[in-house]
């Protein structure tokens, strides 16, 4: 979690301001938002794991969730820290607590590990991937990750769509923050496919900040050393500015496997030309059985209802349209929504991954738009890998008669209200 002053951010490159910072931090039982639920939430996210899973925890601190993870998943944990300070802190937990055999703790640079390729089970970063920056983090960390191996990253975000002045002359100099849905998007542009999101609440900042609070007051000594006073200062403000826009961002979880050619990772999707217009017509025509969804497509491209640039295709190699996806305006109760209809893929490719491709590329462009919420009419286990759940836990439900399983919805921004009631199509579904 970084920390500075408005005007400037801290000089981290002063040794002795560096050292005073890191002073004041010792012994507190966390470095960033965060606890025991969350972590705990994280590792559920990541479905079943080895008997005794690798876990990489970069940025560990002073070990918080590695001793969870060694104690609660049978993990043996390779903790990495630039301090020593914290890594003996953890040493030294991990000893009374009996885990000294699987906790191993290591003083490296996490922006430049020289760990052997899928070394691990689990990459896990909470509170630290800012220190490198998330994208950074996302194309540099994949490679340590074992085959089904996922990475767990906690990153600050804005809550917000226009942070106020006073949150931005804090945060930009140090830390350029993004939305959930412009990271999901990065996570995307990565290669990764999301396995979970999780918003950390507010008590999360609470478990860090409280102690830390707490060291301040009890560490404001106006006489002390000139460095010691700028560190709490630094920290000071940092609380200052949680106080007054804590609304304005906070933590999210992601749990992210790399993408591999069964999800579609062999394909390139991209958004349709009008040269991709006639072969568009082909997928759906040999796809399904009538030339019903092809008929719908080209109604849908003359319709209101039609966004440009949400009809995407995975391409051959020759640049032919090999599977299609189309997101149209919907709405429920008034409100706006996507249509994700018709998905098809050419028999001759279909279980390849074309589709899953087409599909994740086009629900990535649609969050990096702000777009909140998508429907999906259709299977629930093929659904189910984007994310999309039973949309009657919203409340929502199609005009027509369906087996409640496969009316199907999707959030993309859980900070905008998931709006209940029947769905209204556009005119060319004939519903």
């Amino acid at each position: 979690m970084p920390s500075g002053s408005s005007s400037s951010p801290p000089d981290f490159g002063d040794p002795d301001f560096r050292e005073a910072f890191l002073t004041l931090h010792r012994r507190l039982p966390r470095q960033a938002p965060g606890s025991d639920a969350t972590t705990r939430h994280l590792l559920s996210l990541c479905g079943p794991l080895p008997e005794r899973p690798r876990v990489l925890d970069l940025g560990c601190g002073p070990g918080r969730s590695a001793l969870l993870l060694a104690a609660e998943a049978g993990a043996e944990v390779t903790a990495v820290d630039l301090y020593e300070g914290f890594l003996d802190e953890l040493r030294e937990a991990a000893e009374a607590r009996g885990l000294g055999d699987r906790v191993h703790a290591v003083n490296a640079d996490m922006g430049a590990l020289t760990c052997e390729d899928g070394s691990f089970d689990l990459v896990w970063a909470e509170g630290s991937a800012y220190v490198v920056g998330f994208d950074r983090a996302l194309a540099s960390w994949k490679r340590l990750l074992a085959p089904g191996g996922a990475l767990v990253m906690t990153e600050c975000e804005w809550t917000v769509e226009e942070p106020s002045a006073g949150a931005r002359v804090f945060w930009d100099p140090q830390y350029a923050l993004r939305s959930t849905a412009r990271n999901l998007a990065a996570v995307q542009v990565a290669g990764y496919r999301v396995s979970g999101v999780h918003h950390q609440p507010d008590s999360d900042w609470a478990e860090y900040y409280g102690p830390l609070g707490e060291r301040v007051r009890a560490c404001d000594d106006p006489t002390a050393a000139a460095p010691a006073r700028a560190a709490i200062t630094a920290v000071r403000e940092e609380l200052d500015v949680r106080e007054r826009h804590g609304h304005e961002y906070g933590y999210t979880g992601f749990v992210l496997r790399p993408v591999t050619a069964g999800d579609g990772g062999a394909w390139r999707a991209r958004p349709e030309t009008p040269a991709d217009v006639p072969g568009v017509r082909e997928v759906n025509l040999a796809a399904f059985e009538t030339p019903l969804e092809a008929d719908l497509v080209d109604a849908l491209r003359a319709d209101a209802s039609w966004l440009p640039g949400l009809s995407y295709v995975a391409e051959r190699p020759d640049g032919s349209p090999a599977a299609h996806a189309l997101l149209t305006r919907c709405e429920v109760s008034g409100t706006p929504a996507l249509a994700l209809a018709p998905v098809a893929a050419d028999p001759a490719v279909q279980r390849s991954g074309a589709g899953s491709a087409v599909v994740r590329a086009l629900l990535a462009d649609a969050r990096r738009r702000g777009e909140a919420l998508v429907l999906v009419l259709g299977h629930p286990a093929y659904y189910a890998r984007f994310g999309f759940v039973p949309a009657s836990r919203f409340g929502i439900r199609a005009p027509f008669e369906v087996p409640d399983e496969a009316m199907m919805a999707l959030v993309l921004d859980d900070t905008v209200p998931v709006p209940a009631g029947t769905i209204a199509y556009p005119a060319p579904f004939g519903v």
